[in-house]
């Protein structure tokens, strides 16, 4: 592999899908959740190339060479009364670690948060990846112990869909 010094960062096109479904699952392994992996190409292609997009995505390369991706979305703050970008993923692949990947695909996404004129670049990562924690808060990022995260999907999501209908 040649070594390129600077990641080319592009928007994913439709041609990309299948490789993108492919980073998610390497990032699923590395976070060791791939049993909850259900995404295909056909709900990716949905999502990302909606009418109004649910997400969007790009796919750093190195050399040629797919390095890593990062998907966002927008949220808003009603206190700020703006939106802003929330980073749902960002992964780079093992072997392109330590190369400015995932430092060049933050800053593309804080960059596209400025432009749009977002309020706020947030993202959440496990407590225990401590590496991701530490790169994080090298460029300036802060922890937000103050709010705990919650989900709810599959079952529990339909049971709560049906009170009070």
């Amino acid at each position: 592999m040649t070594q390129a010094t600077t990641p080319d960062i592009a928007p994913v096109a439709a041609d990309d899908v299948p490789l993108l479904l492919a980073l998610i699952k390497e990032l699923a392994e590395f976070e060791k959740l791939q049993q909850y992996v259900i995404a295909t190409e056909e709900s990716l292609r949905r999502a990302l190339f909606a009418d109004r997009p649910g997400a969007e995505a790009v796919i750093a390369r190195l050399a040629g060479e797919p390095a890593g991706y990062a998907l966002y979305f927008h949220n808003f703050s009603t206190f700020l009364g703006k939106r802003g970008l929330y980073l749902e993923d960002l992964f780079v692949r093992p072997a392109f670690r330590g190369r400015a990947v995932g430092r060049s695909l933050l800053a593309y996404v804080a960059n596209l948060a400025t432009q749009r004129d977002c309020a706020r670049f947030e993202w959440a990562v496990l407590d225990w990846n401590r590496p991701a924690r530490e790169f994080y808060e090298s460029l300036g990022a802060v922890a937000n112990s103050a709010w705990i995260n919650y989900h709810i999907t599959g079952e529990a999501l339909l049971r709560l869909s049906k009170i009070g209908s």
